[in-house]
């Protein structure tokens, strides 16, 4: 297993966790047990998943330009065929 989908699994259990202690428990701070559950989410577990999913893929297969319009026309032509 890959070292950056370990650390993005145990961010996202840490997150969750939080998350979930935070509804559970009856503390004082269960709010910011939620609140850095959610911010951990956001700003540590989805950008280093997205990293993870997207390092090796070229981003110009997935825009829309001329030449990828014309392959989907013609993937649809053949496709009616």
């Amino acid at each position: 297993m890959k070292p950056i989908k370990i650390i993005t699994f145990i961010a996202f259990l840490v997150s969750f966790a939080s998350i979930i202690c935070g509804l559970i428990l009856e503390v004082d701070y269960k709010q910011k047990l939620i609140g850095f559950g959610v911010l951990g989410l956001f700003f540590v577990v989805f950008p280093l998943f997205s990293y993870y999913r997207w390092k090796d893929k070229d981003v110009k297969d997935y825009m829309l330009t001329k030449e990828n319009l014309d392959k989907m026309r013609e993937n649809q032509r053949d496709l009616r065929k």
